[in-house]
């Protein structure tokens, strides 16, 4: 089912959704807050992008053009009615197409920051799949996969450009050593907690193309408190 939902605590932007295949998560908000952008910043894309709720959060910390990329025909019209009806197609550019098009479309060392959710899991003959195709490309391997992702960053990122995904902790090694094989430096790494006792589920981590080694371990990031509510740092970021 079809519905539009204000955007976090943003009340004046709105976002489209599909109940019956995913609603956009808090890994988008966190990567969104994660990604640093400054004044060099002037060339941003969404890898993955859904129904862009990442580049809608970016829109409202740069006056920068962002543009994003979503294979799935279906999502793409989701996002497209959330880029009308905010008014924000000059602000958003969207393209339906497979990132590992994007070289074709533009010259190397054309970006200043990559971002993206990328599906999680791995694709093997055990895999147990949604009967759903569509949300099965939403979460698995399907169309894109960790190589695929970084060979093109290594093509598009301007030198010392950078790249920041949120991933699952337990696969951070193939981020790495993937990033690595493509000459992207990992810069920052942020573990993320349900609660404090628990163990780290999800991982935010920066690359930068061609970067001096030197890797930031940031202070942990827990979600909720004893009573599943959200604590206020994760709070101040719906905001």
């Amino acid at each position: 089912m079809e519905v539009i939902n204000n955007l976090l605590n943003f009340d004046k932007i709105k976002i489209f959704q599909n109940t019956d295949w995913f609603s956009f998560s808090l890994d988008s908000v966190l990567l969104a807050n994660f990604a640093q952008i400054n004044k060099k910043t002037s060339r941003i894309i969404d890898f993955c992008t859904g129904n862009i709720p990442i580049p809608l959060i970016l829109s409202q910390k740069t006056d920068k053009t962002i543009e994003a990329v979503e294979i799935q025909k279906e999502i793409y019209d989701l996002a497209v009615k959330t880029i009308n009806i905010n008014n924000l197609s000059s602000k958003i550019k969207l393209y339906n197409m497979d990132i590992k098009e994007l070289p074709k479309k533009y010259e190397t060392d054309t970006f200043d920051l990559i971002t993206c959710n990328p599906p999680f899991f791995k694709i093997n003959e055990n895999t147990k799949r949604n009967d759903d195709i569509i949300k099965s490309i939403a979460r698995h391997e399907i169309k894109v996969n960790l190589n695929d992702i970084f060979s093109v960053a290594k093509k598009l990122l301007k030198n010392n450009g950078s790249i920041c995904i949120v991933h699952r902790t337990d696969r951070l090694i193939d981020i790495i050593t993937t990033m690595k094989d493509n000459n992207i430096e990992p810069k920052r790494i942020q573990f993320v907690f349900p609660k404090r006792e628990s163990n780290s589920n999800i991982v935010l981590i920066e690359g930068t193309k061609n970067g001096k080694s030197g890797l930031k371990i940031l202070k942990p990031l827990y979600i909720h408190n004893e009573d599943g509510e959200y604590l206020e740092e994760i709070k101040a970021m719906f905001n």
